[in-house]
Order: C-alpha cells, then sequence, then structure tokens
C-alpha cells in the first residue's frame, strides 16, 4: 500500500516517512484506510510500545505519514533466523506487545491485522505495534464487517475468517497466534488458504500444544496462550489486561 523512506530535517535528525504507492493515487478506498490509520495513530501514540506519530498529510498529491524512525526489524524476520535478541529478550517482548495491544484497547480501537511483521523490535529488545490501516473503533457489541475481510488469515480468529460479528477478542486470538509462533517457530493452525486454517481452527485438526514444541516453556504459559486461541471469543480472555496481568503472573515479570 506504502513505500517507506527515510528522511531527515533540517538538522539531521531521522524520521520514518511512508507515501501512499502513486498506482492508488485514484483508489479512495485505499486512500481512505491509509488516512484512517494516520488519525488512529496520532490518537494512541502516547505509549512506548506504539510507533511514535509526527504528522500525516499530503505531498504530491499522495497521502503520507511521518513517524519516528527506529533501528529495528520485524518480528517475523528476526525469529526467522533465530536471532539473539529474541533468546535475550522474548519474555519481555512478549509482554511488550500485550501492553501496547491493551493500550490501543483501552483508546478504544481493535487492531484487526496484529502479526510478527506489525511488530518491529529494536536491538535492545524495545518493541513498537506498526501499521494501523485496518484499525476500527472497538464496537459495543460484536458486529459484521462491511465490504472485504481484510486480514492476514493465518492469524485471523475463526469469526473474522468466516465473515461473523467481530469484536476487540479477534486481537487476543491473533496475539495468541503470534506467541506461540514466537515460542515455538511453528504456526498453530498451518494452512494454504483460508479454507484449511479455518478447518484446522475450528475441529483442531493435528493440533499440538506448544509445550509439545517447546519443553522449557512454563505450564502457566501455555495456558494463557490456549485461552487466547479458544475458538469461541466468549471463551477468550474478556480484555487483554486481565490477560497481561497472567502473562506477566506465568513469566515472574
Amino acid at each position: 500500500m506504502a513505500d517507506i523512506y527515510l528522511a531527515t530535517d533540517s538538522r539531521g535528525k531521522p524520521y520514518a516517512l511512508r507515501r501512499m504507492h502513486d498506482r492508488l493515487r485514484f483508489n479512495f478506498f485505499a486512500r481512505r484506510r491509509f488516512n484512517r490509520g494516520c488519525e488512529i495513530l496520532a490518537r494512541i501514540a502516547d505509549h512506548k510500545g506504539i510507533v511514535g506519530y509526527v504528522e500525516h498529510g499530503k505531498a504530491e498529491g499522495q497521502p503520507y505519514l511521518l513517524m519516528e524512525y527506529l533501528e529495528a526489524e520485524n518480528l517475523k524476520d528476526l525469529y526467522a533466523r533465530h536471532d539473539p535478541v529474541l533468546l535475550e529478550n522474548v519474555a519481555q517482548i512478549l509482554i511488550d506487545m500485550a501492553a501496547a495491544l491493551d493500550h490501543m484497547h483501552e483508546n478504544g480501537y481493535m487492531h484487526l491485522d496484529f502479526k510478527p511483521e506489525n511488530v518491529l523490535v529494536t536491538r535492545n529488545g524495545s518493541v513498537r505495534l506498526v501499521d494501523f490501516d485496518l484499525a476500527q473503533p472497538i464496537p459495543e457489541k460484536a458486529k459484521k464487517m462491511t465490504g472485504k475481510n481484510p486480514g492476514t488469515p493465518a492469524y485471523m480468529a475463526p469469526e473474522q475468517l468466516l465473515g461473523q460479528p467481530i469484536s476487540h477478542r479477534v486481537d487476543i486470538f491473533s496475539y495468541g497466534v503470534t506467541a506461540y509462533e514466537l515460542l515455538t517457530n511453528q504456526k498453530p493452525f498451518p494452512g494454504n488458504t483460508p479454507v484449511e486454517i479455518l478447518r484446522r481452527q475450528l475441529d483442531r485438526t493435528g493440533f499440538v500444544e506448544p509445550r509439545d514444541l517447546n519443553p522449557d516453556m512454563p505450564a502457566t504459559l501455555q495456558k494463557v496462550i490456549l485461552r487466547c486461541l479458544e475458538k469461541e471469543p466468549e471463551r477468550r480472555y474478556p480484555f487483554i489486561g486481565v490477560m497481561l496481568r497472567e502473562l506477566e503472573a506465568a513469566l515472574y515479570l
């Protein structure tokens, strides 16, 4: 949807500049989504786990977003190569990801695209949640999304894949998938198509509990992850803040 540039101001201070692709110049749906993501970030950026917001607007007719610049990589790339930064900071990364989502929910928004690619990690293990283009206000009660079903199927909750009404608990499911993958290097519900992923979610075909893949994981941590991955939304945590407290207890932090 956009390119990312390294930009500097007149004093040489670096920033990350996100600019929409020229090919989307007349795609008003994409422009609206991009601008909504900018506006949401502007409202929730006052948290150490959310990428810093500077400004957004138009440059040569194309929307742009100016953010803090980080020497960081996304979580997917880090665990794909078993980077030492994860081994040294995995417990704190798990907590900081949950805290960033909790802050977002407390401010009235659900991310709807929480996945490793949207979590940046610096060399000292600091976490930033990014990419709010799909974010939506949290409804008072679960509601059905209109239009296409955006997101990444491997991290989407069953109700998202089924096109059913959704609530903030879809983010809790996505967090569970991400935590499972981070700790085991495998997805809990692998599949090549949304239909195959959904089938595995619903009937738990071939599901492997995370401690069977990573025996070093505390049983209390597995319990937290499994509750996040419940197929019925009402069986997941009611709020991510509740999950965060149990997560901190499981990790002794």
